[in-house]
């Protein structure tokens, strides 16, 4: 008996050794997929944004494909938490588009965020937001522990759709409830029951139906990523026990379709007219590639009332107006309203559709903003059917930056039907290149994309923009001698400020100076002086009658010390002198300093003015800058024929 009991202890303890054994061989197995568990890199996909992962840093590994610009990115270097977070990894040039791991972390909101294009995505522009975050390479710092699955605000995670954990070892709460910490023991019978699963299992459907719907959050309070907007925000169905995981509220919904609306890159503050092709010779599928060409444009040069403004015109037979420069004053909008042009059909008059821009589209009440440069890109399928030369001179002399975009150009045997050969150079600013380009190919047009959006942008060299009346510094030298007299003395100023009317005046357009003189000279006021029609306009109202002598000679001198001496080098110096009598001192040695400075000199004279001396005195050819008045009182109708003589030799400029 005493055997039988012996044997059984023994088989017992042995027993019990096989289960202690087993048991801590599973304990160990565990604890190493808990090991594998914790250094997880999380996976999120391409359009996840920072502002919806609560984690203050992580790392996380993004798939291939980021770069698509529909995924948009705010900021340049640190970032909007509204951004895509690998979008903005590529941007950066942490990642390139096949993907890879980097390291996310959140900083303060800015007060603004600069977009650019980098590494292939056109980040937008951004006046503010609460958060931010920056990418770097995925190398982990000492002492720093990364999470292996993500805390999401949202309802629905975008981390669920990549297999991912969403909220590790921790239950969802229940209302009124506290949330407590999942022990080791019990994770390790989760893991026994559901083998390989490495998640909490989800609620039941029958569980979803017994809970209660959303819950409005306390008053004040508002989801992290909606901050700017009051719209009313409610807690996700992460936070609600049984909830269907796939239902989002409809509140949920309103809010996250908001996004942020960029202000425009003010980098590329330009007024953009696209005159499109929309001729029957064009065709459906190449009209469609025209049109993602123009979605395209769109989303690069971050459209906003602070950057680029952008309409179209369509032409055919007839040129018709699409959208003007205020109907869409962002990338997303204009972008819809590209989608639903519809080709309009007939001829190619481009020349007729430049006319019509010239005249109708750069308008204050199209949005035209007056400060910005006009830029107008013409497409061209071919050659147009109609002349554009004169059309695109008076367009130029309307400060119109012309482009040409000219696709599949006629072949050898086609230039007998082409009416005006070497349209293109014609038609642009400038013959030198800048202005135009050529494509073999309507496959090829988006390689023009990035050169023209930098182009456009680039408003110093927009030569055009710089017309006969916004770009000069002129100097009135005024006659105050006694011979003149008090009241003819205002009707000369009259004369002085209708001209200076005709001119548009501010710091960076055209500046106003006056000089008057006697036997001596003074300065009324200087180019630095006024920037503004009105204090010129003002200015010149209060100049008072001196009396004196008339010596011009040493007018002109003082003029070119006081007055042109402080010009800007871009600016086209004009002199506009105004006499009653002949000079008591010699005019000749003066009048050729100013020539020699590139000072334009225009001389007008009235009743006892000597007419040799005015031609003396005015730039060649004399006919075309010296005027004689024989009173006073017809001053005023010289005021049309000098302004058109100025702008005349403007645009008389070479091209190239």
């Amino acid at each position: 008996m005493g055997t039988v009991v012996l044997t059984m202890k023994a088989s017992v303890i042995e027993m019990f050794l096989v289960l202690l054994v087993t048991g801590i061989h599973s304990n160990k197995e565990m604890t190493k997929k808990i090991k594998r568990l914790k250094f997880n890199v999380p996976q999120i996909n391409c359009d996840v944004k920072a502002g919806k992962i609560i984690n203050p840093e992580f790392i996380v590994k993004c798939p291939a494909g980021c770069q698509d610009p529909k995924y948009h990115v705010y900021g340049t270097d640190v970032y909007a938490s509204y951004s895509s977070v690998c979008g903005a990894a590529v941007h950066s040039g942490v990642l390139d588009n096949s993907g890879g791991k980097i390291l996310v972390r959140k900083v303060a909101g800015q007060s603004g965020y600069k977009g650019s294009y980098s590494n292939g995505v056109q980040s937008l522009s951004l006046p503010r937001w609460r958060e931010s975050f920056i990418v770097s390479e995925s190398k982990p710092q000492k002492g720093v522990t990364y999470p292996s699955a993500l805390t999401y605000s949202s309802s629905k995670s975008p981390a669920a759709k990549a297999g991912e954990t969403t909220k590790a070892y921790e239950r969802p709460s229940v209302p009124g409830t506290t949330s407590q910490p999942v022990t080791l023991t019990q994770v390790l019978a989760v893991t026994t029951a559901e083998a390989s699963h490495t998640t909490l299992p989800k609620p039941s459907p029958s569980a979803a139906s017994t809970t209660s719907s959303a819950r409005p959050q306390p008053v004040g309070h508002r989801s992290r990523e909606m901050d700017l907007w009051s719209t009313p925000t409610y807690t996700s169905s992460q936070n609600r026990p049984g909830a269907n995981p796939g239902f989002v509220p409809k509140e949920e919904l309103s809010t996250q379709s908001l996004e942020p609306v960029s202000l425009g890159d003010p980098n590329c503050k330009v007024d953009l007219s696209f005159l499109i092709d929309g001729s029957s010779s064009i065709g459906k599928r190449r009209f469609r590639i025209q049109k993602q060409f123009l979605a395209d444009i769109a989303q690069a040069l971050d459209i906003g009332p602070a950057g680029p403004l952008m309409g179209v015109v369509q032409y055919g037979d007839n040129p018709a107006t699409h959208f003007n420069l205020r109907t869409h004053t962002n990338s997303r909008d204009l972008k819809t309203a590209i989608e639903k042009i519809t080709q309009r059909g007939g001829l190619a008059n481009a020349g007729r559709a430049i006319s019509f821009v010239t005249k109708n589209f750069f308008s204050k009440a199209n949005g035209n903003r007056g400060g910005s440069p006009n830029v107008a890109v013409v497409l061209v399928d071919g050659w147009p059917t109609d002349k554009v030369e004169e059309a695109s001179r008076l367009a130029r002399e309307s400060g119109i930056n012309i482009f040409f975009i000219t696709i599949e150009g006629a072949v050898e045997n086609e230039k007998q039907y082409v009416l005006e050969p070497n349209f293109v150079n014609k038609a642009v600013c400038r013959t030198n290149g800048f202005y135009s380009f050529h494509v073999q190919s309507w496959f090829g047009l988006h390689k023009t994309l990035q050169p023209l959006v930098k182009r456009v942008c680039d408003t110093e060299r927009l030569a055009c923009s710089k017309t006969c009346l916004n770009s000069a510094d002129i100097g009135f030298v005024i006659d105050g001698s006694s011979s003149v007299g008090t009241g003819n003395f205002r009707t000369v100023l009259q004369f002085v400020a209708n001209l200076s009317r005709e001119f548009e005046i501010s710091d960076t357009d055209t500046r106003v100076g006056a000089v008057q003189y006697t036997y001596e000279q003074r300065l009324e006021f200087g180019f630095d002086k006024y920037s503004s029609k009105a204090d010129v306009l003002n200015a010149i109202k209060r100049v008072g009658y001196w009396s004196g002598g008339t010596s011009t000679g040493a007018a002109i001198s003082y003029a070119l010390e006081q007055l042109f001496q402080k010009s800007k080098p871009n600016k086209r110096k004009l002199m506009i002198l105004i006499t009653d009598g002949r000079s008591y001192d010699d005019v000749r040695i003066p009048a050729l300093a100013a020539h020699l400075k590139g000072v334009i000199t225009y001389a007008v004279g009235v009743a006892w003015a000597a007419q040799e001396e005015l031609e003396v005195i005015a730039t060649h050819p004399a006919r075309d800058h010296s005027f004689f008045a024989d009173d006073f009182d017809n001053l005023y109708q010289y005021v049309p024929r000098i302004i058109r003589n100025i702008c005349t030799e403007f645009n008389s400029q070479p091209r190239n």
